[in-house]
């Protein structure tokens, strides 16, 4: 068994089982599914997330290594996601709880607890409500700003496997109010699919690229955005920003590529109504 909890939960539980206390937490459910639950709940005024995992069925487990995937076995590989992220100075959720019983994959139970990341917009909200009105410089400076971010993860061996703009969350405080978008904290959160690896394979690097530029696209970045992402996110081992060579383009050509497919399939599921332009690589 594993267990930790920061000094004000630990307090606000002493005496009681924190692994039933989660099972019995009250709050707004986010998401349900049969392994997984994902709910917001309250203590002492203060607002936390709590993740609970309720173990993965052995064909599930054989289903993501079919696909040469890794399966998602509990709350522990987010636990350990955010962790790097702090390493790696990425703005990302605060842990406050994590927990973890059971060795059988199928009976195991874990669960994490966050901080509630609050006030907040996904990016994807904020950029379909404010983009087309932003400032040419402030908008370059956001694609800026996500692809460092990006490059910082991939650079360190993350990936973030289910990488869109609805994963960032961009800090909607008081003391903000003023600030550009660039300028505003932006929290990656939902890292229980994380990949860490000390270097990632091209077909993972290709998919968080796709999808990052999938969701923008849909939300109104153009092409001169891109290539403002691009520039940043291809600087130079010593940080210095290098002209866009061959090899860029034909990676861009993949990511494009993969952008079109998940576009397909938003459009065949009904998600959106107009296609990103994927043709013009950086």
């Amino acid at each position: 068994m594993k267990l930790w909890l920061a000094p004000e939960l630990a307090s606000a539980w002493r005496g009681r089982d924190p692994f039933e206390v989660v099972q019995a937490l009250e709050g707004d459910i986010y998401r349900h599914l049969d392994d997984r639950t994902t709910l917001r709940f309250e203590v002492d005024g203060q607002g936390y997330f709590a993740k609970i995992h309720r173990g993965i069925a052995v064909g599930e487990i054989a289903k993501n290594l079919l696909y040469l995937r890794l399966p998602v076995m509990g709350a522990e590989d987010e636990w350990r996601a955010i962790a790097r992220l702090r390493e790696l100075g990425v703005d990302t959720m605060t842990a406050v709880g994590f927990g973890s019983r059971g060795w059988l994959p199928r009976k195991r139970l874990s669960f994490l607890l966050t901080r509630a990341l609050e006030p907040a917009d996904d990016l994807e909200t904020w950029c379909r409500r404010h983009l087309q009105a932003t400032a040419l410089a402030d908008r370059r400076a956001l694609a800026r700003r996500l692809g460092s971010i990006t490059r910082t993860l991939h650079d360190n061996g993350v990936n973030h496997r289910d990488y869109y703009l609805c994963h960032f969350l961009m800090d909607q405080s008081p003391g903000y109010a003023d600030a550009a978008p660039a300028a505003r904290p932006l929290y990656l959160i939902d890292l229980h699919r994380v990949q860490l690896r000390r270097r990632i394979p091209r077909r993972w690097r290709i998919k968080d690229l796709a999808s990052l530029y999938y969701s923008a696209r849909l939300v109104g970045f153009n092409d001169c955005d891109a290539l403002a992402f691009w520039r940043c996110y291809a600087l130079t081992e010593r940080g210095r920003p290098r002209p866009v060579n061959a090899r860029d383009r034909r990676l861009w050509a993949l990511v494009c590529r993969r952008a079109a497919v998940l576009y397909r399939k938003g459009e065949r599921k009904g998600y959106h109504q107009r296609p990103p332009e994927t043709e013009a690589p950086p």
